[in-house]
């Protein structure tokens, strides 16, 4: 397994994890809600820097032959990428704990927690397909991480008895 894979999988693993920690403010507080919102946002920054070649390369070819799986999950990336646009922007926008640290107010407006939670809800909807389509590379990477180590065989050559210069 590549450090890069392996990267990509605990990456991905803690990006969900706080994605789901974060979806219960009540849970955690707001003060974490919102300082783990900006973390996760940092992480899906790295997750798209790590697979850069991947998009541009997908961007280059969308509407030549290109899988209609390849295409989807193109879209959804996408979908996914605005969704978490709206999350972060409107919840800076009634943020009561980042912005006012960095000496900021914004007037309150209830129209952004709308946009927030609905925004919210649609991410979690597709995640929930982005796990579904990456579900063989996940439960293949847990596979082999998991597996136990089997020490290649080397071939020891075969003990004889006989010389190399008698004949048979």
């Amino acid at each position: 397994m590549s450090k890069q894979n392996l990267t990509k999988l605990f990456l991905d693993l803690g990006a969900f994890v706080a994605l789901l920690i974060s979806t219960a403010p009540h849970f955690t507080g707001e003060a974490i809600h919102e300082w783990l919102g900006v973390a996760l946002s940092g992480a899906i920054v790295v997750h798209l820097l790590l697979n850069w070649n991947w998009i541009v390369g997908i961007t280059s070819r969308l509407f030549s032959k290109v899988a209609t799986g390849q295409r989807f999950n193109y879209f959804l990336n996408w979908s996914l990428f605005a969704s978490g646009v709206m999350i972060v922007l409107s919840g800076l926008m009634i943020s009561k704990t980042i912005v006012p640290f960095f000496g900021l107010s914004l007037p309150q407006n209830m129209s952004w927690k709308e946009l927030h939670s609905l925004s919210t809800n649609i991410m979690m909807v597709l995640m929930g397909l982005h796990v579904a389509v990456h579900w063989s590379w996940i439960t293949s990477m847990f596979k082999r991480l998991f597996s136990p180590r089997v020490a290649p065989r080397v071939a020891a050559p075969a003990l004889s008895m006989q010389r190399k210069d008698a004949k048979s």
